[in-house]
C-alpha cells in the first residue's frame, strides 16, 4: 500500500481489529496493563459498533493463559481465537483479516509481537494503524522502542478515540453516541 493510501484514511468497510495476545500472564509483568486492557476493550467495543471483524491471538495459552477475561467479555459471540507460539499473529494458523486491508493493532508486546504482526502485515501491502494507548510492554522503554520502529517503517501510531472518530467520520453517523460513550 502506497503511504498516500495509508494516510487517506480508515474506513470501516476495510478495517479489522487485531487483539493481540492480552493474557493473564502478562497482566502482573506489563507497565499500564490494566490502562492496555481498558482501551483495548474500547477498541474492541467500537470496532463491534462500527461492524469490524475483530481477530484475537494467544501467544503459547498452555503455559501464559488465556486472553483476559474484560477482553473475553467484549468480545463479539463466537470470536475466534489463534493460540500461536509465532510472535508475529500475522503467522498463526487460521489468521486471517476476512478481505480486509487496513488494520488496526491492539495488544501485548509492543516490541515483540505488536512490531511482528505490524511488519509482516506492512509487508504484505496492508495499511497498519496502532492504537498506542492500547499498546504495552514490560518497560516504557521497550514500548517506545516497538512504536518508534513500526512507525518508522509506515504504520501510523494513533490513540483509540482518534482511531474510532477517524472510522465513524461523521457526528451525524447513527453510531456516534454508542462511540462518543465509549470515549469519555
Amino acid at each position: 500500500m502506497t503511504d498516500a493510501a495509508a494516510l487517506a484514511g480508515l474506513n470501516p468497510d476495510r478495517t479489522a481489529l487485531v487483539v493481540i495476545d492480552v493474557q493473564e500472564a502478562f497482566r502482573p509483568a506489563i507497565d499500564g496493563f490494566d490502562r492496555v486492557v481498558e482501551r483495548s476493550v474500547r477498541a474492541i467495543k467500537g470496532a463491534v459498533a462500527l461492524g469490524l471483524p475483530v481477530v484475537v491471538t494467544e501467544q503459547y495459552p498452555q503455559g501464559l493463559g488465556e486472553t483476559v477475561p474484560e477482553i473475553l467479555a467484549a468480545l463479539p459471540e463466537g470470536t475466534e481465537r489463534h493460540p500461536k507460539t509465532v510472535f508475529s499473529s500475522a503467522r498463526a494458523r487460521g489468521f486471517h483479516l476476512k478481505g480486509r486491508d487496513q488494520v488496526v493493532l491492539v495488544g501485548i508486546e509492543a516490541h515483540v509481537c505488536v512490531q511482528g504482526t505490524a511488519l509482516d502485515l506492512l509487508r504484505q501491502g496492508l495499511a497498519v494503524h496502532v492504537a498506542g494507548d492500547a499498546v504495552g510492554s514490560r518497560t516504557a522503554e521497550d514500548r517506545e522502542a516497538g512504536l518508534t520502529r513500526v512507525a518508522r517503517a509506515g504504520a501510523l501510531v494513533g490513540t483509540t478515540e482518534g482511531i474510532l472518530l477517524e472510522l465513524l467520520g461523521d457526528a451525524d453517523s447513527p453510531h456516534f453516541k454508542t462511540i462518543q460513550e465509549l470515549i469519555r
